[in-house]
């Protein structure tokens, strides 16, 4: 036998394990999660689990091996039940469909299977009294269906009993051999046979190399039947051995002898390296041959397919232009109405105005009504932050795509330069002086002297994204999950100066003001001595996650999660008022003072943009004109620059 086969002592090493019911898993209950924009604002755990494969093992026989009669059960191909690592998820309900009766009238084809032991009841159907074959669980949640004759539609496979059926020892069928007296399909030990036990989920592998397995002489099918261990003696003493030659004209057959005398004088021999040249360049002619058939049959399908697709986008275009011709004249219509829509609205802004000035809502200015002046386009991606150079006639816009562009507001309002560096999604963008911080979701911060546009320094920051960026007093303050790290500028370098703990979950949002960093996080804002860098107050919120922070000279604005967005006073740190209205998170918020009033902006997921007065705490403006969820605000010289989605960067003035 071959050297891979251990013989055993004893055939059954243990009992199988009882058969279990499985059933269909429960889905845990999952705690709630936050959505947040970008694949790098939540932290997404993933994990799989490594299939063991089976084992193979055989075992010889010995005298106590069983022989008991075993019915062999219905089989479609091998005799072999699907065992092994099962998908769980083919959990879906299979096309098959089970009936109690029909499906048992069928005749199936059937291989000798004797088991070593007698297999465990509970590993046996109770319908067919057999081993099961493709255990699953059913639609009343065990393994067969009697009582009530219903329909048996498989739910999922079960996993637990067909690795137990697997672990049984069987008998080799080239081991087995029909009962002389007994039903049909009943097979017994044969003691001439092969001599070993094997796994069921390893017979195939053994019966493919079994030495007891039946062949025939490769070159005479007229010899008997011969089994594997015999063959090669055959082939020394086999009379009907053909020369190599044959295919090509030679008529010799002998024995091994006579064999190796015939290719010395053979004619043919000498000529086999320039036959096999022949043969290979005609083999490679054939497969060119029906290459070239199949690129000539893709060609003709390919032709009729654009034939038809041709005929259909004449019909389209006669269509397309029939609509719009239609669409044309409806236009006219529409813009004539719309006319008159503005002068009514121009009528009813007057009459609103006269409204307000003598209520208690304070004046409202006609002329601070915020329009959209212009469109920034040239990002392949989400746009995520926004950042205004101190003079105001440079923008710089962080993006999906990795890159950062730098737009002209002032004169040819174009991009003047695109940076690249990042490897991931460009999250935040924060200037001091005359450099350019950016931090990605690719963990760093890379330095950028605004002056040449070019990379000066990259920083491995964080062991996650970095989600926000601010400066203040010579340091540089960045944000990811569950920390604040404090960085000491100098010249191009940061160095680490402190890292900011206690945070309970993502820093999405800092703010710096002359005496204070503002952070937030989950349902918290935490202000910091920005000398000290110890937490001084800790405010507590509501709605989930807090997205933005904007400071003004009298309150403290955040907007969070589920679309509120709170107002605390900055002196007492009292709540004082939260403000509704979107239907989406607060992404982003930004503040316009002027010795008369201040305005704060808000950027959401519902894709609008609101102006609130925080003088009465009111919307007075709703800014609808991105296609996408507005992610990012940027104030210069009275101008308002939005981010969103859409991969746009409007600009907005009054």
């Amino acid at each position: 036998m071959s050297s891979g086969k251990t013989p055993r002592s004893n055939i059954y090493s243990g009992e199988a394990a009882p058969a279990t019911t499985a059933t269909t898993p429960s889905s845990p209950t999952t705690p709630p999660m936050e959505a947040s924009f970008g694949p790098t604002f939540s932290a997404v755990a993933a994990g799989t689990k490594a299939e063991a494969s089976s084992s193979y093992k055989q075992h010889r026989r010995t005298p106590s091996s069983s022989s008991t009669l075993t019915y062999s059960p219905r089989d479609d191909d091998d005799g072999m039940p699907p065992i092994g690592t099962p998908r769980r998820s083919d959990s879906a309900i299979s096309v098959r469909s089970l009936h109690s009766e029909s499906n048992m009238s069928l005749p199936q084809k059937s291989e000798p299977q004797v088991f070593a032991e007698q297999p465990s009841v509970k590993l046996c159907c109770q319908l067919c009294c057999n081993v099961f074959k493709d255990p699953v669980i059913t639609t009343c949640g065990v393994n067969k269906c009697p009582v009530d004759a219903a329909k048996l539609t498989v739910v999922v496979n079960n996993i637990a009993v067909a690795e137990q059926i697997g672990e049984l020892f069987i008998h080799c069928k080239y081991g087995c051999r029909a009962t002389v007296a007994g039903k049909p399909g009943a097979y017994e030990v044969d003691p001439l046979g092969c001599p070993f036990t094997i796994k069921l989920s390893a017979r195939k592998e053994h019966e493919v190399s079994c030495d007891y397995r039946p062949v025939r002489c490769p070159n005479n099918p007229s010899c008997p039947p011969l089994l594997t261990m015999n063959l090669e003696a055959h082939l020394k003493e086999c009379e009907h051995i053909k020369c190599p030659h044959s295919k090509y004209g030679c008529t010799f057959i002998g024995n091994q002898d006579t064999y190796e005398t015939h290719l010395e004088v053979c004619k043919f021999e000498g000529l086999k390296e320039f036959l096999q040249q022949t043969d290979d360049r005609f083999h490679e002619m054939q497969l060119t041959l029906a290459q070239k058939d199949q690129d000539i049959a893709f060609l003709r399908s390919m032709l009729g397919k654009l034939s038809e697709k041709l005929d259909q986008l004449e019909k389209n275009l006669e269509l397309k232009f029939d609509v719009l011709d239609e669409n044309q004249s409806k236009l006219s219509e529409d813009l004539m109405e719309f006319r008159r829509d503005a002068s009514m609205l121009n009528d009813e802004l007057s009459h609103i105005n006269a409204r307000l000035n003598m209520g208690i809502l304070g004046s409202y200015d006609p002329q601070q009504i915020f329009k959209c002046k212009g469109t920034f386009v040239g990002h392949q991606g989400p746009v995520w932050c926004l950042c205004v150079y101190s003079t105001g006639d440079l923008l710089f816009s962080g993006s999906s795509d990795k890159t950062i562009k730098v737009w002209d507001t002032c004169t040819t309002y174009k991009c003047q330069k695109t940076l690249e560096g990042h490897d991931g999604i460009v999250l935040a963008l924060c200037i001091q002086g005359n450099k350019l911080y950016s931090g990605s979701a690719d963990c760093t911060i890379i330095v950028w002297d605004i002056q040449t546009l070019q990379k000066v320094n990259t920083i491995r920051a964080h062991d996650n994204p970095v989600c926000t960026l601010v400066s203040s007093h010579n340091m540089l303050f960045s944000g990811s999950l569950k920390a604040i790290k404090v960085w000491d500028i100098v010249g191009t370098e940061l160095k680490l100066k402190k890292e900011l703990t206690g945070l309970n979950h993502w820093v999405r949002a800092l703010v710096a003001s002359q005496n204070h960093l503002y952070s937030g996080s989950y349902q918290t804002i935490k202000i910091w001595d920005i000398r000290s860098l110890e937490c001084v107050h800790v405010l507590q919120t509501s709605g989930g996650s807090v997205y933005s922070i904007a400071v003004t000279n009298h309150h403290i604005v955040c907007g969070t999660y589920e679309n509120l967005i709170h107002v605390w006073d900055i002196e007492s740190k009292e709540q004082v008022r939260t403000l509704t209205g979107h239907v989406g998170t607060v992404y982003a918020l930004a503040v316009i003072s002027t010795p008369d009033q201040t305005k704060v902006f808000s950027a959401s997921y519902d894709r609008s943009l609101r102006v609130w007065s925080m003088d009465n705490m009111i919307c007075t403006q709703t800014l609808l004109r991105h296609q996408g969820s507005v992610t990012a605000l940027a104030v210069s010289r009275g101008r308002l620059f939005s981010g969103a989605v859409d991969s746009t960067v409007k600009v907005w003035t009054c």
